[in-house]
């Protein structure tokens, strides 16, 4: 046990330096570090337990892995957030997982960088390991940050292969002689739940040794997945109820958090991504050049997926050293893949990957093929979520107003009514976002659901798929932008290749727009040109007149909304205001 000294002590008023030499200088010299391990972990489960927590954790975000250092000057107002939430989470971690973690801390030498540290804080430690990894791909982060996050997510080493082929023994048993399986001595990747060995197996069906790879799940997962789940929950509260200390909107910080939670949720769920990968490749495996890697079910249990071996490299890695001709080939079968595919399947309500960052997105240069792993987080829309969804992205690239509030509060939930108090807050929202769009470019699918995220800070509801569409929508544009450069023409190519996929596979897949909305979109489409121009002389007027100086509406901007409103189809009441 800790010297009574140093376990009842204030510990609050004892500096990050001293307390390391406080608690080395009481650890017995000659134990082994399991009984130091045992040691620390009985001083943290004793009365003053949670102090000698706080203190920990002041010293590491303040001595060990230092705050200050980790977050560049330039995301500042970043580091007040990140040092609280690595103090929450050092001083909740339950003492066996914490115990070893102090430890390694003391022992490791002192000149040991902080990045190192950080890495070795967050072994085993699912939560962390996939906020950073939620961060490092957000795209609006500097290269330099995004880049310094990635090498933490490409560093998670938190298992041993002796580990992972023990549970394959275990579960697989029998069947591993039964068709001569030989798994590789090495791990090819890790993720935060995760980890994916290679192996060979004799498929009976075509009697030959084909290559495969397991994608097991984690033996410490299982024991400290409530925890991890609990910690995420309890700092979403924990921003959401301090917001305001740290100058961000409301639901920012607690929604990352959030999001974190639901992706580890699914991501231990094999099962679950078992079924998803059946109907995902038969969702795909009518389409050139694109493939989904095909379930061994023969070889899959609750906690190990079994999978046929695929080959390529990140996207983004192959697409770099590409021409410019092969680049704009491979944005393009991105865009199929991702986007025309979902949203024109024959099916009712259709899939989607709800996480195509560029580590799940593999490409083979030889033969030109894109492959999709990695179906832990997915979603579905139903047909008539894709009609409102693809009108949204007409009525955005035609910068009509009328047309794209109706689709906005189509797409609500509950139904908001457009004569209601909510309806008109949506209509001046949508007025006012598609007259700040750049004259000079082409809109953006991606503006189209932006459209929806700032509609949704206002306090209106959307559907679960759709958010998670969005930030899909938001994580290809990235993807596209690194492939391409900054100037994607990504608004234009996605509407190209939607209606290029639908013309090719007709029998297969189905538009999701009915005849009445073809005529919507024709009216609109007519008065294109008239808003363009004024809104161009709008911004004229907004650069002469005086600030707060109005011009009356000019007929043909009165006629238009008229024709508009009259044109559009006539829709059924909405469910609620």
């Amino acid at each position: 046990m800790l010297d009574r000294s140093i376990s009842e002590a204030p510990f609050r008023q004892v500096a990050p330096e001293q307390l390391r030499a406080a608690v080395a200088n009481f650890l017995p010299k000659n134990a082994p570090a399991a009984e130091q391990v045992r040691i620390i972990a009985a001083g943290l489960r004793s009365p003053a337990g949670q102090g000698l927590r706080d203190a920990m954790a002041q010293w590491i975000v303040d001595e060990i892995i230092p705050v200050d250092r980790l977050v560049p000057e330039t995301y500042l107002k970043w580091r007040p957030p990140v040092r609280d939430a690595m103090m929450f989470v050092v001083a909740r971690l339950s003492p066996a997982r914490l115990a070893p973690k102090l430890f390694e801390q003391l022992e490791l030498p002192e000149e040991t960088p902080p990045e190192a540290r950080l890495l070795r804080l967050i072994a085993k430690v699912p939560g962390l390991q996939k906020l950073g990894q939620v961060i490092a791909r957000n795209q609006n982060l500097r290269p330099a940050l995004r880049k310094a996050l990635s090498r933490l997510e490409n560093g998670i080493r938190d298992v041993k292969p002796e580990d992972i082929r023990a549970i394959i023994q275990r579960d697989l048993g029998p069947r591993l002689a039964a068709f001569a399986v030989e798994i590789a001595p090495t791990i090819l990747s890790e993720a935060s739940v995760s980890a994916v060995v290679r192996f060979t197996w004799r498929n009976p069906d075509t009697g030959r040794r084909e290559p495969g790879v397991f994608k097991v799940l984690k033996p410490h997962i299982p024991e400290y997945f409530a925890e991890d789940m609990d910690y995420l929950q309890g700092l979403a509260q924990y921003f959401g109820d301090r917001h305001r200390n740290y100058g961000f909107p409301r639901h920012l910080i607690p929604d990352t958090f959030r999001k974190v939670r639901r992706l580890l949720r699914h991501e231990v769920n094999f099962s679950r991504e078992q079924k998803t990968l059946v109907e995902a490749w038969t969702l795909y495996q009518s389409i050139p050049g694109v493939r989904v890697p095909r379930l061994i079910q023969r070889l899959c249990t609750p906690r190990i997926t079994a999978l046929t071996g695929e080959h390529g490299i990140k996207v983004t890695s192959a697409a770099a050293r590409l021409p410019a001709g092969r680049r704009r080939h491979v944005a393009e079968q991105l865009i199929e893949a991702l986007i025309a595919v979902p949203l024109l399947a024959a099916r009712e309500d259709a899939i989607f990957h709800g996480d195509p960052h560029a580590g799940n997105l593999l490409y083979d240069r030889r033969t030109g093929e894109l492959t999709i792993i990695d179906w832990a987080l997915r979603e579905r829309l139903s047909r008539d979520q894709r009609r409102h969804l693809a009108l949204l992205f007409l009525m955005v690239g035609l910068r009509d107003p009328v047309g794209a509030c109706n689709e906005v509060l189509s797409l609500t939930q509950p139904r908001i009514r457009s004569d209601s108090t909510r309806g008109q807050m949506v209509r001046e929202s949508v007025t006012r976002f598609l007259g700040e769009l750049p004259l000079t470019q082409w809109p953006k699918a991606a503006d189209a659901m932006r459209l929806l995220e700032r509609t949704a800070i206002k306090g209106i509801k959307f559907p679960a798929p759709l958010i998670m569409l969005s930030k899909v929508m938001f994580t290809l544009e990235g993807i596209l932008r690194d492939i391409q450069g900054s100037d994607t023409g990504s608004g234009f190519a996605m509407a190209q290749h939607l209606a290029q996929h639908w013309l090719r596979h007709r029998t297969l897949f189905r538009s999701p727009l009915r005849t009445r909305d073809w005529i919507t979109v024709q009216c609109s489409a007519l008065l294109c040109t008239s808003r363009i121009w004024l809104q161009c002389e709008q911004a004229m007027l907004d650069r002469l007149l005086p600030r707060g100086a109005t011009v009356p509406l000019t007929d043909t901007a009165r006629k238009e909304d008229t024709w508009m409103r009259e044109a559009a189809p006539t829709r059924r009441p909405a469910a609620s205001a």
